[in-house]
């Protein structure tokens, strides 16, 4: 067919024909793609201590110095190990060709031509002020390797076993009806349940593969959490999220107006990591509890989930370690009807006697990667949801 007979139309036919196509490509740019979405696999949300299986382990394959075979480390002796995925999570790995271990072993080792990633230690190091962050290592001869996004996410693997029961040693949050009485309640009842988290980075979603907007697209722990409420109780959950990067409990005292306009019954208070770097245990406890009684002042009911989260890097000297179980003594010490403790310190303390920081870290330093935002989201909700 010719096409001449379009060529000649009258300008009038042709802007009609132009003004025609104007809804309907309006209609296609309104539809942006849809975002790729995070596979909530139950097992996910399970406490890693209990049962006999731990799904989604994440660790680093690091060289050995002498005769360069890579090797990691599981937080419990293996028994089964059922499967090893890098952290994509698109990648499947195979025993014998791609990695080894023996039962009842901690250990994974890597053998020749494994199609796992495996980095050198000096790997995690990069020379003086080449980075955007100054942080240089304990020994002072580089710094520590910093992760904006996802590059300790991609150097990282995902492994799933079985392993015998009761293996933990550490105490493990226990729900108690009697401890966040009213938030609980609304749960059971199917009534909205309003919570507000209040923190430093690590509560803003860094270095979670969603928030990076990387696969598997997980998201951060306070996302997973109210996912995890939602599924337990068929209860709706209002989250709002007022976290902010780098502060630290002083800063959350000027927030306290802030918090009261959301009208929570539950707030989730979140900082330790920016206060290890200066501020005492003094300050820190009496920061927390001006910002309880400042909320309670307007909201009576409200309650509280103080979160005594993640240790950084050791080798960051910037970090006093001490401060983080100083910290802990505060929130704990805090605790009473309507104030409860997450105590992620206890628990990363115990990671880092069985495993290296950086099998756990999402940028090197002090944010976790998507296990251990799983792992803060799984402690928080143990608090709120029963035992089986």
């Amino acid at each position: 067919m010719s096409l001449a007979p379009l060529l000649t139309a009258s300008p009038l036919s042709i802007r009609a024909v132009a003004l025609s196509l104007i809804p309907a490509a309006a209609a296609l740019a309104a539809e942006p793609p849809a975002a790729p979405q995070w596979n909530a696999s139950p097992a996910l949300f399970t406490p890693f201590w209990k049962g006999e299986t731990m799904t989604g382990e994440s660790a680093l394959f690091l060289k050995d110095a002498e005769g360069g075979k890579a090797r990691a480390s599981t937080v419990f002796p293996i028994e089964r190990l059922l499967e090893i995925r890098n952290s994509a999570g698109d990648a499947v790995y195979k025993e014998g060709r791609d990695y080894t271990w023996r039962s009842g072993s901690r250990e994974i080792v890597l053998p020749a031509g494994s199609r796992i990633v495996s980095s050198a230690p000096e790997g995690l190091r990069v020379p003086h002020d080449s980075q955007q962050y100054k942080l240089t290592h304990r020994d002072g001869k580089s710094e520590i390797l910093f992760g904006a996004k996802l590059e300790y996410h991609a150097l990282q693997a995902s492994i799933t076993y079985t392993h015998k029961p009761g293996l933990w040693p550490v105490p493990t949050p226990r729900f108690d009806k009697k401890a966040l009485p009213h938030t609980i309640a609304n749960l059971r009842h199917r009534r909205p349940a309003r919570i507000v988290v209040l923190g430093d980075s690590i509560s803003t979603g860094r270095n979670a593969s969603g928030w990076a907007q990387g696969a598997p697209f997980q998201p951060a722990y306070p996302e997973l959490l109210k996912l995890r409420l939602q599924s337990a109780y068929d209860a709706p959950v209002k989250l709002a999220n007022l976290s902010v990067n780098g502060k630290n409990a002083h800063w959350g005292v000027n927030r306290i107006d802030q918090v009261v306009t959301e009208k929570p019954d539950l707030i989730v208070i979140a900082f330790g990591m920016n206060d290890a770097a200066g501020r005492s245990r003094k300050d820190f406890r009496k920061d927390l509890e001006t910002i309880i009684t400042g909320i309670r002042k307007n909201l009576p009911e409200s309650e509280f989930i103080l979160v005594a989260g993640m240790l950084g890097n050791a080798d960051w000297p910037r970090l006093n370690q001490e401060s983080f179980h100083e910290f802990r003594d505060a929130m704990a010490a805090l605790c009473q009807p309507g104030v409860a403790l997450a105590d992620i310190t206890s628990v990363w303390a115990e990671f880092l006697k069985r495993k290296k920081f950086s099998d756990l870290t999402g940028n090197g330093v002090n944010h976790p990667n998507d296990f251990g935002h799983r792992v803060y989201a799984q402690v928080i909700a143990a608090l709120l949801i029963p035992e089986d």
